[in-house]
C-alpha cells in the first residue's frame, strides 16, 4: 500500500476513514497518567512514516512492566521522557510484530508486505504504528506474529545482561530468579545457548515450565531459599526484588556477577534506587554488582532472530488479549505473576 493510498484511506486491509475522508485507526489511547482505566479504545488519525520510517500494520504487541510505568507515570522519573503533566504521545506499547504497510523514502531494506518485528518508543497498542526502519527485522519463518511480538524488549534485556554485562562463558554457573517471567523465560534459554549450567528460581506452579525451557536445576522458592544453600553461582540475574542485595550476594562466588534487573522503589526513582545501591556496594567487594539499562540495537535483534530461527529460543506466551481489552492486559502484567509474555492481538 502506498503512502498516498493511506492518506486517502484506500487499499487492501486499509485503515478506516473519518467523516472528512482522512485515514483513521483504532488505538488504546490515554490522555492522562493513571491506572489501566485511563485507557480508551479510540478512533484516531493514521500516522504516516517519515523518510527513515516504516508504517507497520500491527498484528500483535507485547506488554510488560515498563509499559505499566509509562501509563501510570510512576515512578515520576519516567515523566522526564514521556511528558511531565500528561503523556505526550498517548498510545502505550513498545514491542510489536506485523506487516509493513508503507515505507519512507529512505528505506530500502524493507518493503510493503514484509512480516517484521521490533520495538518503538511507544505507540504499538494500535492498528498501525510508525517505527524507525532500524528497529525492525524480518520475522523468522518458524515464528507466528504473536510469538514474534513477545520477543524484543524482554529477550533483548536477557541477551544483553548475560552476554554483554556478565560475559557468560561455557561451563559457568548462572542462576535466574523470576525464571518463569518475561525476561526470565528468555534468560534461561539464552544462558543455555551460551553454554552455561543454568538454575532457575520459581514457584511450585512453574517448576515444570522452567525445566522445559532447558534449566539444569530448578529451585522452588516456596520450599528452598537459594541464598541459604551451599551452592555458589558465577552469575545471578535477579529479576525479582524478593531479597536485599546483600542477601542475594551470599549465593555468588567471591568474584561472581550480580545483575539486579528489578526493584519496586519509591514513587520518584522506582527501580533506579536499587540500581544506585548496587553501584555503591560494588565499590566495597570483589564481587561485581552490575545494574544496567537495556538499550535496544538492530544487531541484537538480528541475533535474537537467528536464535529464534534455529530453535535455541522460543517465546512463552501466557495470555493474549484483544486490543479492546488492553487495559486488562496491563492489569494482569502489573500483578507480577505472568508465565512468559502477555500479548495484545490487533
Amino acid at each position: 500500500m502506498g503512502i498516498e493510498q493511506l492518506k486517502n484511506g484506500g487499499g487492501r486491509s486499509a485503515p478506516g476513514r473519518s467523516s472528512a475522508g482522512a485515514a483513521t485507526m483504532r488505538a488504546a489511547v490515554q490522555r492522562r497518567y493513571g491506572p489501566p482505566s485511563v485507557l480508551e479504545s479510540s478512533e484516531i488519525g493514521l500516522p504516516l512514516p517519515g523518510r527513515g520510517d516504516v508504517l507497520v500494520q500491527v498484528g500483535a504487541a507485547a506488554v510488560h512492566p515498563g509499559d505499566y510505568f509509562v501509563m501510570t507515570g510512576e515512578p515520576y522519573l519516567v515523566r522526564l521522557a514521556f511528558g511531565l503533566r500528561r503523556p505526550r504521545l498517548g498510545i502505550p506499547g513498545r514491542d510489536l510484530a506485523g506487516v509493513v504497510a508503507a515505507v519512507g523514502k529512505d528505506v530500502t531494506a524493507l518493503r510493503p508486505g514484509d512480516e517484521v518485528f521490533g520495538w518503538s518508543t511507544t505507540g504499538t497498542l494500535a492498528e498501525y504504528a510508525c517505527v524507525p526502519a532500524g528497529n525492525l527485522v524480518s520475522v523468522p519463518a518458524n515464528l507466528s506474529i504473536v510469538s514474534a511480538a513477545a520477543v524484543p524488549t524482554s529477550a533483548m534485556t536477557a541477551l544483553q545482561a548475560l552476554r554483554k554485562i556478565a560475559n557468560v562463558q561455557p561451563g559457568q554457573t548462572v542462576l535466574v530468579t523470576g525464571s518463569s517471567g518475561g525476561v526470565g523465560s528468555f534468560a534461561i534459554q539464552i544462558a543455555k545457548a551460551l553454554g552455561a549450567e543454568v538454575t532457575g528460581v520459581c514457584s511450585t506452579h512453574n517448576v515444570d515450565l522452567v525445566r522445559s525451557l532447558g534449566a539444569d536445576h530448578v529451585v522452588d522458592y516456596t520450599r528452598t531459599d537459594f541464598t541459604r544453600t551451599e551452592k555458589r553461582y558465577d552469575v545471578i540475574l535477579d529479576n525479582v526484588e524478593a531479597q536485599p542485595l546483600a542477601v542475594v550476594r551470599r549465593a555468588l562466588t567471591p568474584t561472581g556477577t550480580l545483575i539486579p534487573n528489578s526493584g519496586r522503589g519509591g514513587r520518584w526513582l522506582g527501580p533506579l534506587g536499587r540500581n544506585i545501591k548496587a553501584r555503591v556496594l560494588s565499590g566495597f567487594t570483589r564481587q561485581r554488582l552490575k545494574p544496567f539499562l537495556s538499550v535496544e540495537t538492530h544487531q541484537d535483534l538480528l541475533t535474537l532472530a537467528e536464535m529464534l530461527a534455529t530453535g535455541q529460543v522460543k517465546p512463552v506466551i501466557d495470555r493474549t488479549y484483544p486490543l479492546a481489552e488492553a487495559a486488562d492486559a496491563l492489569r494482569y502484567v502489573a500483578a507480577g505473576h505472568t508465565r512468559g509474555k502477555v500479548v495484545v492481538t490487533i
